[in-house]
């Protein structure tokens, strides 16, 4: 299916962003704008040409996903995790799922935070026990972003031979012993479906694995981890974006009567502002660099990605703040939508992998230790 850049922008505007408020109000799955979204290609948009897809590389899903954070957080993390799996499926997946995805009639995501590690991705507690052509999966997943709307998931468990490593399985989503958790009922993305699902002699196809057995942290690190942290950046980056232009707004159309002046008119409210939109364009910069680096294959790819979504979360999380604060209590109404991008910025802090486990890894990484310990 062939990506309508004139067909997103247009659903973007018409059906995302007037339902955003009540999404997030009541927690609601974003039927109708995924509905459009799909039809606009943008589920298909990352699968390869010859499979039916948009042929998009990783900076054209970064400008989707800095979009559609613009006007619905919940809608934008929903993508992100699709193009993040799908990415996986691309490299390793079977022809008839990237062709589905392509077509736009299979929403993925990812499996792989677990109760047992939590935000440690990379030790999963699930295992995998294979029974002649078959394997069967248990385990207890914490988040699964879009789980009860997802057509597949792409799992991670223990490596099938030994304790050690990790496997990775393209899971279908209605396969029988999966079942998820309690409606996520949180203070920000609150319509993303992200609840917990567990597998309890889950049988699937033993095809279903994806790269070889005990290779799923290798595929985690070099595939789903970049598309994951990149698109989160953009993700920060939208919320910024759309804050900043809703503060400049109010900034600039509010009046203090007594003293004949706007808000954007005091010059300690004007420089918080400024502050603000120094913040967005530093990292609307080093996003564009990181993918710039991606592109020529540069020695600094690697570090710029694991820096990307740790240094957009964090930015995102004072810009919001900001807007909180030059806006007062205008703010803290709902129907600015600061208050609510206020919310949905915090979760990028926590999502697996957390800033401050980004952190360490930038630390090894430019004093040349491995990323994680044997």
């Amino acid at each position: 299916m062939t990506f309508d850049v004139d067909a997103f922008e247009r659903v973007v505007s018409d059906v995302v962003l007037p339902h955003a408020r009540t999404i997030d109000a009541n927690g609601e799955w974003p039927t109708e704008g995924l509905a459009a979204l799909t039809a606009a290609g943008v589920l298909g948009l990352t699968v390869a040409s010859d499979q039916g897809g948009g042929g998009g590389s990783m900076a054209d899903a970064a400008l989707v996903i800095e979009r559609l954070a613009t006007a619905c957080g919940s809608t934008a993390m929903i993508v992100l995790m699709h193009y993040a799996a799908t990415a996986v499926i691309e490299a390793h997946g079977p022809a008839e799922v990237r062709s589905a995805i392509g077509a736009g009639s299979h929403l993925t995501t990812l499996a792989f935070s677990e109760f047992g590690s939590r935000s440690h991705f990379w030790a999963p507690a699930g295992t995998a026990t294979i029974a002649g052509d078959r394997a069967r999966l248990d385990a207890r997943k914490s988040w699964v972003t879009s789980a009860r709307a997802a057509t597949s998931y792409v799992w991670s468990s223990r490596a099938v031979a030994g304790d050690a490593g990790m496997t990775l399985w393209l899971v279908p989503s209605a396969t029988p012993g999966l079942e998820c958790g309690s409606e996520f009922d949180g203070l920000g993305l609150r319509g993303n479906g992200s609840v917990p699902v567990t597998a309890t002699g889950a049988a699937i196809d033993r095809d279903a694995q994806l790269g070889d057995d005990g290779a799923g942290l290798d595929i985690a690190l070099a595939t789903a981890l970049p598309w994951f942290l990149v698109l989160s950046a953009a993700f920060s980056l939208g919320l910024m974006e759309a804050v900043t232009s809703e503060t400049g707004s109010h900034l600039s159309s509010t009046r203090l009567e007594h003293l004949g002046v706007t808000l954007i008119e005091q010059p300690i409210v004007r420089a918080d502002f400024a502050r603000m939109r120094l913040a967005t364009d530093a990292t609307r910069a080093f996003l564009a660099d990181t993918l710039g680096a991606l592109a020529a294959g540069r020695e600094d790819a690697v570090l710029r990605v694991l820096e990307s979504k740790a240094l957009a979360a964090e930015a995102a999380i004072d810009v919001t703040d900001l807007a909180m604060k030059v806006c007062g209590g205008a703010a803290f109404r709902k129907e600015l939508g600061i208050e609510r991008r206020f919310r949905d910025s915090r979760a990028a802090r926590v999502m697996a992998p957390t800033t401050d486990a980004l952190l360490d890894f930038v630390g090894r990484a430019v004093s040349g230790l491995p990323l994680l310990d044997a």
